[in-house]
């Protein structure tokens, strides 16, 4: 029978990189990829800052006519 030549040859031992620190790698994700989830959920958060409207959606919520109701 013949023999099963097809196993991949060993890779060279690579000098294991330092591990990187948690806060230096969130930094670099963030630098490249932006803030995609928010550090705290949106029940951690103080819930009396949420309703201040600012002064943008305020105006915004003006310009909608009657009959889109508002």
């Amino acid at each position: 029978m013949a023999e099963d030549t097809s196993s991949e040859p060993e890779a060279p031992d690579e000098p294991a990189e330092p591990e990187e620190p948690e806060w230096k790698r969130k930094q670099r994700l963030a630098r490249i990829f932006g803030e995609v989830l928010p550090e705290t959920t949106s029940d951690e958060r103080d819930s009396s800052a949420e309703s201040e409207e600012s002064a943008s959606d305020r105006w915004l919520k003006s310009q909608v006519p009657p009959h889109h109701g508002g």
